[in-house]
């Protein structure tokens, strides 16, 4: 499971969709199919609509969630298009779906894609407001029976601190689920880490540069592993 936020997918400003961006990301993806191994991902919707960057609209937390829904239906729109031009067949599934932007997400359906060569692009959230999609990234990878979850960041991994903000922020080169939760570290939501916690699902937290993802999906030695156990 690839978790993707919306800014990757953005242009330069950090709003709306890039078409470079999502063309790098559809490549990344189809280097993976062609090695057999089964991609999911999960797509945010910060590029076009956050709940914390809107709150002098002052709307109800479950109303401004239900737009940032729809934000990520857009984005899934856009991978699963950009994949499909690659030459490989994705699929956007959702809760809520119509059946137009996206089919109804089900474990089962899910599943199949993945064990016929395709790509699930999982949107909605978790059809819930007050769920991040780091929840449901998280969700999905357990229905979908993921081996992994792979968050893609802009740093290299998970630190003690913002490493954009302090020089001094110290690097993690794993760190088990219990510790992140202990110093409240902000690379996932609380919710996602219980979840993959409670059910032994190990979180790898990497920098999105080209290149990485196939890393990260071989096993090599990059970024931030989240298990039970930290570093000794």
């Amino acid at each position: 499971m690839l978790k993707v936020s919306g800014e990757h997918l953005a242009g330069k400003d950090g709003v709306g969709a890039d078409g470079a961006a999502l063309k790098v990301l559809a490549e990344e993806i189809r280097i993976l199919v062609k090695k057999k191994i089964q991609v999911a991902v999960v797509v945010g919707g910060g590029n076009f609509w956050r709940f914390r960057d809107n709150s002098g609209l002052r709307l109800a937390r479950s109303v401004s969630d239900s737009v940032g829904m729809l934000a990520t239906m857009m984005n899934a729109s856009l991978l699963t298009e950009a994949l499909n031009q690659t030459g490989v067949k994705a699929f956007a599934l959702a809760t809520h779906a119509d059946g137009y932007y996206a089919y109804n997400y089900s474990p089962e359906l899910g599943k199949k894609i993945l064990n016929d060569g395709g790509v699930v692009i999982c949107a909605g959230g978790t059809g819930n407001p007050y769920f991040t999609t780091d929840s449901a990234a998280a969700l999905r990878a357990l229905e979908l029976q993921c081996a992994v979850l792979l968050k893609d960041t802009k740093v290299e991994g998970v630190y003690d601190k913002d490493p954009l903000k302090h020089k001094n922020a110290k690097f993690f080169p794993k760190i088990s689920y219990a510790e992140v939760l202990k110093r409240e570290l902000q690379i996932m939501d609380q919710t996602a880490i219980v979840l993959c916690k409670e059910n032994g699902l190990p979180v790898l937290v990497f920098q999105g540069k080209r290149g990485n993802l196939l890393r990260a999906a071989s096993g090599k030695k990059i970024g931030t592993l989240i298990t039970a156990r930290s570093a000794a």
